[in-house]
C-alpha cells in the first residue's frame, strides 16, 4: 500500500473535498493508495512517496524541490484528472 498525503495550505477546505474525491477513485479503481490528510505544516513528517494538492501549490511544492512525487490537480470535481494523475504518479515511484 502506497501512501499519499493530501495536504493544502491551511489543510481545511478544498483538501477535505479533494480527499474525499481521492478516495473516491481510489476506491472505484481498485488503486494501492492510503489517503492522509494535513495541511502543508504536516509535509516534513510525512513518509509516504506522493503528495496531492491543488495545482497552485503543487507548483509551490515542485518549486522548492520537494522529494516526493507531487501531484496537483486542477479540478477538484473531475474523477478522470485524478485518477490520470494518480496513476501516472504510481507509475513513477514503481507502483503501477
Amino acid at each position: 500500500m502506497v501512501k499519499a498525503l493530501v495536504a493544502c495550505r491551511a489543510g481545511v477546505g478544498s483538501s477535505l473535498m479533494l480527499k474525499i474525491k481521492l478516495n473516491e477513485v481510489i476506491s472505484e479503481h481498485d488503486l494501492p493508495v492510503q489517503v492522509e490528510h494535513s495541511s502543508l505544516d504536516g509535509l516534513p513528517s510525512f513518509d509516504g512517496p506522493i503528495v496531492v494538492s491543488l495545482s497552485d501549490v503543487a507548483d509551490e511544492l515542485k518549486e522548492q524541490g520537494i522529494k516526493k512525487e507531487v501531484v496537483g490537480i486542477k479540478n477538484i470535481l473531475d474523477k478522470d484528472e485524478i485518477y490520470t494523475k494518480l496513476s501516472a504518479a504510481l507509475k513513477n515511484i514503481g507502483e503501477e
